[in-house]
């Protein structure tokens, strides 16, 4: 396993010394949230993308992929009755996949809860056929790309959508395509009744990528979330890709964070 971090967490940041940073504080990947690059994301152009991309490399750092995809965005939502509105978000999906590929990247998180809840009058059943059609028409894209989908469960508190990794790997399933995968983060797997260690076992071996912070919306080891139980689970489900720091209590600071986060990491993946 490899560790990452996204980069929302150095907000007013110039992007080099970010690069710079995150590597010294011991991580080898990045992740970026588009709405930190611009938006929409066909706003950010080839120049600037392949700018990024070799900054990122000069400072031995991997851009990883992309997350909080829909983020700050207009116009786009996942379960929309509207089809119109469905066909733009596929369209914008095919955009960040471009945007991914351009970066060095070669995953997409989809969280953005605001973008995918259930609106009156819609089941659960309706929208994942729906969500299921989107992220299908997007494949050929993901496929040309090298780029993959990997569907964020939730908790109740964030969306009424895919609030469990078992409803994310229905989803999954629906789509049928090896580049739309399961997502696996803490904080949304802790809101499940089922230990989280049990959740990695059953699940991580078709996760495409991990999110490691903890309930309290901090980052790996500033809370009770014990990972060593975590990564051992990762380790016996056959997991060997990324781990990404994703952090929404910025508490005591950037830097603290990052370097403790990485830190206890290290520590619990060796003990």
């Amino acid at each position: 396993m490899k560790f990452a971090i996204c980069n929302e967490l150095f907000e007013g940041w110039e992007f080099e010394r970010v690069c710079r940073f995150v590597k010294s504080a011991g991580y080898d990947g990045l992740e970026l949230a588009p709405f930190t690059l611009a938006t929409p994301i066909t706003a950010f152009t080839a120049g600037q993308r392949d700018t990024v991309r070799r900054q990122a490399e000069a400072a031995g750092l991997e851009i990883i992929g992309l997350h909080w995809l829909l983020a700050k965005t207009e116009g786009f939502h996942l379960t929309s009755p509207d089809a119109s509105v469905r066909e733009r978000t596929a369209a914008y999906l095919v955009a960040l996949a471009e945007a991914c590929w351009d970066l060095g990247g070669h995953l997409l998180v989809f969280g953005s809860p605001a973008y995918r809840s259930l609106g009156p009058g819609v089941s659960a059943d309706q929208a994942v056929v729906w969500a299921a059609d989107i992220f299908r028409s997007v494949t050929p894209t993901l496929d040309e790309c090298g780029v993959s989908i990997c569907m964020e469960p939730l908790s109740k508190d964030e969306t009424n959508f895919v609030n469990t990794c078992d409803e994310a790997a229905r989803l999954v399933e629906m789509v049928g395509h090896p580049r739309v995968v399961l997502h696996l983060d803490v904080k949304a797997m802790a809101s499940e009744p089922t230990p989280i260690p049990d959740l990695i076992r059953r699940h991580g071996g078709r996760a495409g990528h991990f999110h490691a912070n903890d309930p309290n919306r901090r980052g790996p080891g500033f809370g009770e979330v014990d990972f060593v139980p975590l990564f051992d689970a990762l380790r016996q489900s056959g997991y060997n890709r990324w781990v990404s720091v994703e952090v929404f209590d910025y508490t005591p600071d950037p830097e603290t964070i990052a370097r403790e986060s990485a830190r206890y990491m290290r520590a619990c993946l060796s003990a």
